[in-house]
């Protein structure tokens, strides 16, 4: 059975909104340039190695698919080469390589796909398919990078649930400019007993 990872660059505040700055969010690009930044590079090279598949929304799908095909490296090689499974009652005819539309339920198709695969399910940005996964416990963990800076406003990573969810931080590091990256896992009901 496979684990959905959710990796996330995220402002002290828990924003995760327009991070790279080109979505048009009136405070977005507050992670600067990772090209400037050799330790985050290396982590997401890192992040990607391990990943046995991407699992998006369709707008962070189409905003990757928009800039990871033309790139060249190590990281995009990676990335155009993943598996990738895209959640989407409206993506007609994917464009990245190896990209499968899963159009049913949310939950059931991801349920379907946890079963179906092994390793790390990575989701990346995607913060509406988050909320929806976090709701029917379909997360094993989160990797947050969070970034030394408040913005007061912004599309959240963590949203309303119907219940808390207990997690258990496994890791923590610092890196350049102050990034912190925080790993939990979400505890279950048999792992609380």
């Amino acid at each position: 059975m496979g684990s959905i990872v959710v990796i996330d660059n995220v402002s002290l505040d828990g924003v995760v909104q327009d991070p790279a700055g080109d979505e048009g969010f009136r405070v977005g690009g507050w992670v600067g340039l990772l090209k400037d930044r050799p330790q985050l590079n290396k982590l997401a090279l890192d992040e990607a190695l391990a990943a046995d598949a991407l699992l998006l929304g369709r707008r962070s799908y189409e905003w990757f698919a928009a800039r990871w095909p033309s790139r060249s490296g190590e990281l995009a090689d990676r990335l155009n080469n993943l598996p990738k499974y895209v959640v989407s009652s409206t993506l007609v005819d994917p464009t990245w390589s190896n990209s499968t539309v899963l159009k049913g339920n949310a939950v059931d198709e991801v349920s379907q796909l946890k079963q179906k695969l092994k390793g790390e399910i990575q989701v990346a940005a995607s913060f509406q398919l988050v909320h929806a996964l976090m709701e029917h416990d379909l997360i094993d963990e989160v990797r947050l990078k969070i970034f030394p800076v408040v913005l007061g406003a912004g599309g959240r990573l963590f949203g309303d649930t119907s219940d808390k969810k207990a997690l258990r931080l496994a890791d923590t590091r610092t890196v350049e400019g102050g990034v912190v990256i925080l790993t939990y896992e979400f505890l279950r009901e048999e792992s609380l007993a």
